[in-house]
């Protein structure tokens, strides 16, 4: 795959994406992909100095207590009070430090407070469901919050979602950006459960799994799992020679 050079002659990194370890874009057991896949060949553009060196998120987008799911109107969350915490590195093993870490989950009943989520588990009226936090200068992040239940859905008979927390990470720049979900250990939805199991790469989807953390427990408190996420590096980059032509491959 070549990718024609800016004008400027600047030669800027694209990111290779590692075969056989993301899922496929129509997975035919997860029914929603046969909507959202695309239909159309894809048009690979270069990177920028946009998506090279944005989006710059200070401190003030993250204020007290974001980072504390378990408390709201000074009332505290129904469940199993859990810390998930982590580090932050890039594909170098560097630390990856101030960057936005969003997160958002069901309620211990496994219930979303949204409008489409109607199916019939108690609504927590002290909790959110959503959180985030900055990495500290050594890439290390830390959440408190429930633990979130399992939840029917309509993709197959009998459907459950395994209990997960959603990931939003924001990186140094657009390039690093990642969405991801975390699990729980041990599980025993993971079976039957498309999302997690269009993976192709069994060591793939064991990076999804969080760690139990007896260490990081509080006690008399909270319970922890470690959860440490990989954004792109230098080791996953390539540059890209000029293309005559300008077209990609």
């Amino acid at each position: 795959m070549t990718v024609q050079a800016p004008r400027s002659g600047l030669v800027l990194p694209r990111y290779q994406s590692t075969a056989g370890v993301h899922p496929p874009l129509d997975h035919p057991g997860y029914v929603g992909t046969e909507l959202r896949h695309p239909t159309q060949p894809l048009v690979l553009l270069p990177h920028t100095l946009t998506e090279q060196t944005g989006p710059l998120l200070g401190g003030g987008r993250v204020h007290p207590g974001d980072s504390d799911l378990t408390v709201v109107d000074g009332a505290t969350a129904l469940g199993q009070r859990i810390i998930v915490h982590g580090q932050v590195l890039d594909s170098d093993g560097r630390a990856v430090p101030d960057t936005l870490i969003e997160i958002w989950q069901a309620n211990a009943g496994g219930r979303y407070r949204h409008l489409r989520d109607q199916w019939p588990a108690p609504l927590d009226p002290h909790f959110t469901g959503v959180g985030r936090a900055l990495t500290d200068s050594t890439g290390h992040y830390r959440f408190t919050t429930v633990k979130p239940g399992a939840y029917p859905w309509a993709n197959h008979l009998n459907a459950w979602r395994p209990a997960h927390i959603h990931f939003s990470l924001f990186g140094r720049a657009f390039t690093q950006r990642l969405v991801t979900q975390m699990y729980f250990p041990d599980d025993p939805l993971f079976f039957q459960d498309p999302i997690y199991t269009s993976i192709p790469d069994p060591a793939a989807r064991q990076r999804l799994i969080s760690r139990f953390d007896y260490e990081a427990t509080t006690p008399d408190w909270a319970l922890a799992f470690r959860f440490d996420l990989v954004l792109r590096g230098r080791e996953a980059t390539y540059f890209e020679t000029e293309d005559p032509d300008g077209d990609a491959e």
